[in-house]
């Protein structure tokens, strides 16, 4: 049985090394194109596809999956089976239709919630104590198939983006081996999605990382480990860019030293780092970045001197 696996980042790695080391036969793997990262724009390729290599598999790249042309070489593979992993593109109904055992997907949330692109991050960014991993049949719509079987896995105070996507790559590597039998069998659950409990998890947009100071303390905290490691969070400084890339679990509100004063201002600086008022309260910031600097440690940025107590983040 010939099965084609599309995915892109880390995220998708697990379930295709699964595959790989439990003998399925995988002709070919399906990515998105090399993109330019960093400051020097070097041409990366994704995760995935570095992961195929390394196994010498077959690798397309296609800019449009709904392009006739790309249509075509995926057909040219002959797949049995599709197995998706945030893979990034829509898949055309050409594509659905191609494997009589039809296209899986590994999505990260328990559906029907969080459909859509960024289901960790919001997670993640809402409050939410548990999210998952749900094994579903693609259908036409976005996230919209039947469910196959879900694992649930909590989501602590200490996670961010970057620990749970790990957590749930490798929950849905586990979840798709343990299910891949029972769908090549025919006997798989095949569950329909109630569209009423749906939710949607849209990319995050640049004003998805920018820190309202009039939100609470518990909501800030969350955006921030919602947003790590990958964008980071931000606020403005003197009119410049002041990145957040950790802030210290809430631990109380309505500090009495924050009454009055406006969300923003900086109420403390030392070695813990630099006290922020909230809406409610107040945080600390324990990891910054100011513009045109590295990421560095809140405390060694307040041993420079630069920034004041009272001065205002917007």
């Amino acid at each position: 049985m010939n099965i084609v696996f599309m995915g892109t980042p880390a995220f998708a790695v697990p379930s295709l090394e699964a595959l790989i080391a439990e003998g399925y036969n995988v002709v070919g793997v399906v990515t998105q194109p090399d993109r330019p990262q960093g400051r020097k724009k070097v041409l990366t390729p994704t995760p995935v596809k570095e992961a195929a290599l390394r196994h010498g598999l077959p690798v397309l790249q296609p800019h449009r999956m709904r392009a006739p042309e790309a249509v075509g070489e995926l057909a040219a593979l002959r797949p049995d089976l599709i197995v998706t992993a945030a893979y990034g593109q829509i898949l055309p109904k050409a594509v659905l239709d191609l494997p009589q055992y039809g296209c899986l997907n590994v999505h990260g949330s328990l559906l029907p919630a969080y459909r859509g692109g960024a289901p960790i991050q919001r997670s993640i960014i809402n409050g939410e104590k548990e999210t998952g991993v749900t094994l579903m049949y693609m259908a036409e719509g976005l996230d919209t198939g039947d469910m196959i079987e879900k694992v649930v896995v909590p989501i602590e105070d200490e996670d961010n983006s970057g620990t749970m996507f790990e957590k749930l790559s490798l929950a849905g590597a586990k979840l798709l081996m343990e299910q891949l039998p029972l769908i090549l069998n025919g006997t798989a659950k095949r569950i329909p999605q109630n569209n009423e409990e749906a939710s949607y998890a849209s990319n995050l947009s640049r004003e998805d990382e920018r820190i309202d100071w009039t939100a609470s303390s518990r909501d800030i905290f969350n955006r921030v480990r919602g947003l790590v490691p990958f964008s980071g969070a931000f606020t403005l400084w003197n009119d410049e860019v002041f990145k957040i890339w950790s802030v210290a679990k809430p631990t109380m509100t309505g500090s009495a030293s924050a009454t009055g004063v406006v969300p923003g201002t900086v109420l403390g600086l030392s070695e813990q780092g630099i006290e922020v008022k909230t809406g409610d309260g107040s945080v600390w910031l324990t990891r910054v970045q100011p513009a045109g600097k590295k990421a560095m440690e809140a405390a060694e940025f307040i041993r420079g001197g630069v920034m004041k107590k009272g001065a205002v983040l917007s």
